[in-house]
């Protein structure tokens, strides 16, 4: 296992600054709720996961989302939404990564597109449904959801919304990784951390 040498911090900063901007130009899709927004903040930190190796994604995730609620702030007071974006988008990039390395392809990557829309997917609706949505009731100080309430809203919006955004991530990241897989791979085998 490699550490992480001067180029990796460098690049997982930059990296982190495009994340950031990339959420900052979010946007909402008409038949969702106004708190679910799609931003392509996820593929920097997936870049960062293929060259540097799972700890660099993580990483850009994790400064994108304090960056964030340093300079945005939250609703909630506290960073309820910054969590639930930081743990989405560790669902997205590992599982593609893990499987990308598994078959270093365009096929592999696709198939771990796929996978990783998947698994982000079922496990934000589950996630909302347990953690998420109590959490936003408890710290607005609102009526707390019913039980087929929040069973709805993750299942009839959170649910679609993510494989909606999990799959606008993956085609705009297969027109990056079409131009850019020669160098990623090449900047990989130089840099590959655990």
């Amino acid at each position: 296992m490699k550490k992480l040498n001067v180029k990796a911090f460098v690049a997982i900063g930059m990296l982190s600054s495009i994340a950031y901007i990339l959420m900052l130009l979010n946007f909402p899709l008409p038949p969702f709720p106004n708190f679910l927004m799609i931003d392509f903040s996820d593929i920097p930190a997936l870049v960062a996961a293929l060259i540097f190796g799972p700890i660099a994604g993580i990483l850009v995730e994790l400064f994108k989302n304090v960056l964030d609620y340093f300079m945005t702030g939250s609703a909630t007071g506290v960073p309820v939404g910054h969590i639930a974006n930081f743990v989405a988008g560790l669902l997205f990039i590992l599982p593609t990564y893990y499987v990308y390395t598994k078959m270093k392809s365009k096929k592999g990557m696709t198939i771990g597109l796929i996978i990783g829309t998947s698994v982000m997917a079922v496990s934000m609706s589950l996630l909302n449904y347990f953690v998420f949505l109590p959490a936003y009731t408890m710290f607005l100080n609102m009526p707390a959801m019913s039980g087929p309430e929040m069973r709805s809203t993750a299942v009839m919006f959170i649910l679609p919304f993510n494989f909606i955004k999990g799959i606008l991530m993956a085609s705009v990241f297969m027109l990056v990784f079409a131009k850019m897989s020669n160098w990623i791979n090449k900047q990989r085998s130089l840099n590959t951390i655990a």
